[in-house]
């Protein structure tokens, strides 16, 4: 990877595409430190300090780079555009028009484009008017004794300017992304959130040391940094892992010439869902918790959740938390991947598996297929997403454990694919041509 690196800053194309993309890293998280109008901001240092969210709140300020619980104007980060991705994605499995659209090609999916843009504007207004409403309410920072202070004046000028200025934001970090996507490297919104993720990193690290007891705090931060690296490789291991389907494309005549005959391969691979379990557990998670913090109840059900639902530390928690991505993981490949569509495409073009006949057979045996690798890599996410958990409850760190859930696999995930962008851009640019 660090040879990939230095090959491509010794390519002159390569270096400005790398510095730009440096660049607009740099912007980013510079945005993530200018306070939104309106906000006091030592209140919101003092609560930073007394307190610590998680839940959606948690998940929320992750993929921000720390920038929703400090109230930045890049406060709802990339989130807005992730949520309107994912239900423009489940949108075009039961919309026809959707369908339509993605079967169209490059036209198609610029218009799917626009509409995602659309949607994330209103989610950000509608995200950043519940987030301000929270913080008003103190509710953001519930513990802190200066919480009713974060948002000094709850009038209505002063709401719309703050919630105009997180949807702004978010605005701005689409069109970030877009432009790294189109000069620099890699795809723009997914170094964006790598940016994020990786911003919090030294200040976990930082943490586990400080309230560390063995050896000053250095024996367990050594530890968690070799936890991470034997998770970053199983990470690394499971991510590349795929099980490959031979495919044999028949002869055909057409006129004097002969077509076909190849053969290639469908690469199923084991966590084809990728993060999205991750996410849509923990938002599922957090809204009983969500229901008792807006119904301030007293009641015995309130107080069960409370106590079982409110940390991550509990094991009716964790148990729950995992059967629900291994639930998310098999509902998400049933959406995104259509065994029957891929089988009738084969068919269509004389493709057939070695051993299956074509058509509703070559379905069922995909479908067997997927389903088998998906049970390893479900249960591999569970584990992944419990790691942070478990780092809770043994070294006392939060729920932003730096090699754990969402975080590694993202980092992981988007390291893998710039690397192999910048390879394949080093490799057209080495090849020779015809000409010798």
């Amino acid at each position: 990877m660090l040879s990939a690196f230095a090959r491509a800053f010794q390519t002159p194309d390569l270096r400005k595409k790398l510095l730009f993309t440096l660049g607009i890293m740099v912007l980013f998280r510079l945005g993530a430190h200018v306070p939104i109008p309106g906000v006091n901001f030592v209140a919101v240092n003092q609560c930073i300090k007394d307190t610590s969210s998680s839940g959606i709140f948690g998940l929320v300020n992750l993929f921000s780079g720390n920038a929703l619980l400090q109230l930045t104007i890049f406060a709802l980060g990339i989130m807005p555009y992730i949520t309107a991705s994912i239900i423009l994605q489940l949108l075009t499995v039961v919309i026809p028009r959707l369908e339509a659209l993605k079967k169209e090609g490059q036209a198609g999916t610029a218009k799917i484009t626009q509409y995602t843009r659309y949607l994330t504007i209103a989610l950000a207004v509608l995200q950043g008017t519940g987030i301000v409403a929270t913080a008003s309410s103190g509710a953001l920072f519930s513990g802190c004794s200066v919480a009713n202070e974060v948002v000094p004046d709850t009038s209505v000028f002063r709401v719309a300017v703050m919630v105009i200025t997180m949807t702004a934001g978010t605005t701005v970090i689409m069109w970030l992304g877009e432009l790294i996507t189109d000069r620099g490297i890699g795809n723009g919104m997914s170094i964006l959130i790598f940016t994020s993720i990786a911003a919090g990193f030294p200040g976990s690290m930082w943490a586990i040391k400080q309230s560390g007891k063995i050896g000053g705090g250095w024996v367990e931060f050594f530890s968690v940094i070799a936890i991470g690296i034997v998770v970053v490789c199983l990470v690394i291991f499971v991510e590349q892992a795929q099980r490959r389907i031979p495919v044999q494309y028949a002869k055909r005549m057409i006129g004097r010439r002969a077509f076909g005959g190849t053969s290639t391969y469908i690469p199923l691979k084991v966590n084809q869902a990728g993060v999205i379990p991750v996410i849509f557990a923990s938002s599922l998670l957090y809204i009983p918790a969500l229901v008792v913090q807006l119904t301030n109840s007293k009641s015995g059900w309130a107080n069960w959740i409370s106590g079982h639902f409110v940390k991550g530390d509990h094991p009716i928690y964790m148990a729950t938390y995992f059967v629900l991505i291994v639930f998310f993981a098999f509902f998400y490949v049933a959406i995104s991947f259509n065994p029957e569509e891929v089988a009738d495409n084969m068919k269509k073009y004389g493709g057939f598996i070695p051993g299956i006949r074509a058509g509703r057979p070559t379905a069922e045996y995909l479908n067997y297929v997927l389903t088998r690798i998906t049970w390893p890599g479900s249960f591999y996410l569970g584990l992944i997403a419990l790691i942070p958990m478990i780092a809770l409850v043994a070294f006392n760190a939060n729920q932003n454990f730096p090699f754990g859930g969402t975080s590694v696999l993202i980092v992981v995930g988007v390291g893998l694919e710039t690397v192999k962008q910048i390879e394949s851009q080093l490799q057209q640019r080495n090849y020779e041509g015809f000409l010798r």
